[in-house]
């Protein structure tokens, strides 16, 4: 990643926008200021590569059921849009592909909603590759979600068909996540160009649109927007729409993401964090993350609904080190009734089969348990 970016992005403050007015998920947290339950969950993969016929992560119901009995209530699922819809495997995608719905993967996509809810967890449905838009970049795209009206047209079909396809499901059980991490780019193929904020007003065109689409087939739908610049930045221009918001559980990246390919060019270049402390000559501490949360913390005591929708640690940052940085996070969101969802349940940011190489993990029915870190989270539940 280019110096000036990253330092930009690990410095940037974030912030949730609100669920101005009535909805039936406000009800959930009683006397708790935050408008959005506090749901403590994980993202799981089992759609998040946009490639078919690949080996992909595959939710269990033993998965489903040691999340509850763990004691959380809360999945996400990051869908890259290619895997439920009909095109040439490894192919560029086409308009006439994008809107071809292979009615097969999304009826597995119906069945893991369902085996998410029979365990008690509320199931987050997100578009993480959009059509027209993914943060990742690194494949081509048609079109532009941003700048491109067929784009847009696109994006509130797909909405309207899971919303229809789940007009059945209460708030309770069910939310749409519009579009993961927001952001511009100097080129929509490189993961490693210049990123920025959607203009506002324009954000707030796209975001209602689909708000209003997803609530034609139930009313009572509830619907979530990521934070602009890579879920970064408040979204004061919604503030007055009946939607959430997701904020993130990253900062600063130096912890987060140490040595991660998707944020380095050159890995071996990262420096090596600690908490507290200095890091790339810069001083971090419990104190930056008030700071950083500070906006979130302020929109939720203006009657903002906000959730931590993706949060935790790659690899390798050292254990001790992310428990650290880690309870810290967890302690400032949770004064303020902010729930989140760890990336993922199983592997480089998860509990379990995380491969770090400093964990003394417990076996757990095949698979190694960091012991620790789910520790951590239960006593944030």
């Amino acid at each position: 990643m280019k110096r000036r970016n990253f330092i930009r992005t690990t410095g940037v403050a974030a912030a949730g926008t609100g669920l101005a007015g009535s909805i039936t998920a406000g009800n959930f947290l009683g006397s708790t200021k935050n408008k959005l339950p506090r749901w403590k969950g994980f993202n799981l993969l089992d759609y998040f590569s946009p490639f078919k016929g690949v080996p992909n992560y595959v939710t269990t119901d033993d998965d489903l059921k040691w999340m509850a009995d763990w004691g959380f209530d809360f999945v996400r699922l990051p869908m890259a849009y290619p895997r439920y819809v009909k095109h040439t495997p490894f192919k560029n995608i086409t308009p006439d592909n994008v809107l071809n719905f292979d009615e097969n993967e999304l009826d597995k996509i119906q069945q893991l909603v369902e085996r998410a809810n029979k365990y008690g967890l509320h199931m987050s449905l997100n578009l993480h590759r959009a059509p027209g838009f993914c943060v990742n970049a690194g494949f081509y795209e048609p079109y532009n979600l941003w700048q491109d009206e067929e784009a847009q047209d696109a994006f509130y079909q797909h909405w309207s068909m899971w919303a229809k396809r789940f007009s059945h499901l209460s708030p309770k059980q069910i939310s749409f996540d519009l579009v993961n991490e927001p952001c511009t780019r100097e080129d929509m193929n490189d993961q490693f160009s210049q990123r920025g904020s959607i203009p506002g007003e324009l954000y707030r065109a796209v975001a209602k649109k689909a708000m209003e689409t997803i609530r034609k087939h139930n009313p009572d739908h509830l619907v979530i927007a990521d934070g602009n610049n890579v879920g970064a930045d408040v979204i004061p221009e919604i503030f007055d729409l009946n939607i959430g918001q997701s904020c993130r559980g990253y900062f600063p990246h130096y912890v987060s993401h140490y040595r991660a390919s998707w944020v380095w060019k050159n890995p071996e270049d990262a420096p090596k964090p600690v908490w507290p402390g200095e890091i790339d000559g810069q001083h971090f501490s419990r104190k930056n993350l008030e700071e950083f949360y500070a906006p979130w913390i302020d929109a939720v005591k203006k009657g903002v609904g906000v959730h931590c929708g993706e949060c935790g640690c790659y690899r390798e940052t050292p254990h001790e080190v992310f428990l650290a940085w880690f309870g810290d996070v967890l302690d400032v969101l949770t004064q303020y009734g902010i729930g989140y969802a760890l990336w993922n349940f199983r592997g480089d940011f998860g509990i379990m089969d995380s491969g770090r190489k400093d964990v003394e993990y417990e076996d757990w029915h095949g698979h190694k348990l960091d012991r620790k870190l789910l520790q951590l989270l239960q006593k944030y539940k």
